[in-house]
């Protein structure tokens, strides 16, 4: 079960497969949001944009799974002092492949320079059966897709990155979401 998921998942205390996972909310210096869109193996029709990130490898810190990524989903290097926050977390229970999963996530913030071309290389086995693109949001044009149903996670995403953006005031919001 945990197999199809991906090596970083284990069975948790309920039952269902369960991972740690670090986030990032990468920007550019015009404020645009870097995002991924993917559908579910299971069920190819649905869609959803999300951040760049996924789950820690055992004993790796937050900072260190977000770091690389950034690195693996995008080619893009940032270095941990890069990263601000946690500016969220986030425990998501979502359907994926087939399988009731549960995730709690650490988001950070850091900058990016959007002139770079993002690669694809280091991306897993189950990354490219799934992922479908990687695309720079402007947060207007994004808070409007999202009005007309556009499926974005976190669903807060469009007002953490407007509060987030013009600097951390160091707050660290948490955000349940079951999505099934």
């Amino acid at each position: 079960m945990t197999a199809e998921l991906g090596p970083d998942w284990v069975r948790g205390p309920d039952g269902l497969p369960y991972r740690r996972a670090a986030r990032v909310i990468l920007l550019d210096a015009a404020d645009r949001v870097l995002l991924v869109r993917g559908h579910d193996a299971g069920e190819t029709t649905r869609s959803w944009w999300f951040t760049v990130g996924g789950g820690l490898d055992a004993g790796e810190s937050p900072h260190d799974g977000a770091v690389r990524e950034v690195r693996e989903e995008t080619g893009l290097e940032v270095h941990p002092r890069d990263l601000v926050g946690p500016v969220l977390t986030r425990s998501a229970v979502f359907d994926f492949v087939r399988v009731t999963c549960r995730q709690d996530e650490e988001f950070f913030l850091a900058r990016v320079d959007s002139a770079r071309a993002v690669s694809d290389a280091g991306w897993t086995m189950l990354e490219r059966e799934v992922i479908d693109e990687l695309r720079w949001w402007e947060l207007d044009e994004l808070e409007d897709a999202v009005a007309a149903g556009t499926v974005v996670y976190p669903t807060t995403l469009p007002r953490l990155v407007r509060r987030v953006a013009g600097g951390w005031d160091g707050s660290v919001e948490h955000l349940d979401e079951v999505d099934r």
